[in-house]
């Protein structure tokens, strides 16, 4: 049966494998442009939030225009 998640040893053998594969002297670059990519990838998500959200109040502006010129 699997487990419901990752143990403290898989943990392990994940960095054994990660530090086998890239070795120590890359490590710092590869937490380096990780680092970089999630920063952009969290700034993209704001910045697509953002725009939604101002698409919408726009959207319910102009609706309200129609609505009271309906009026």
């Amino acid at each position: 049966m699997i487990a419901s998640g990752i143990g403290p040893t898989e943990i392990g053998l994940i960095l054994v494998a990660v530090l086998l594969l890239f070795g120590g002297a890359q490590l710092p670059k590869l937490a380096k442009n990780l680092g970089k990519a999630q920063k952009e990838f969290k700034d993209g998500l704001s910045a697509s939030q953002k725009d939604a959200e101002s698409k919408e109040s726009k959207e319910s502006k102009e609706s309200a225009k129609a609505d009271d010129n309906d009026s």
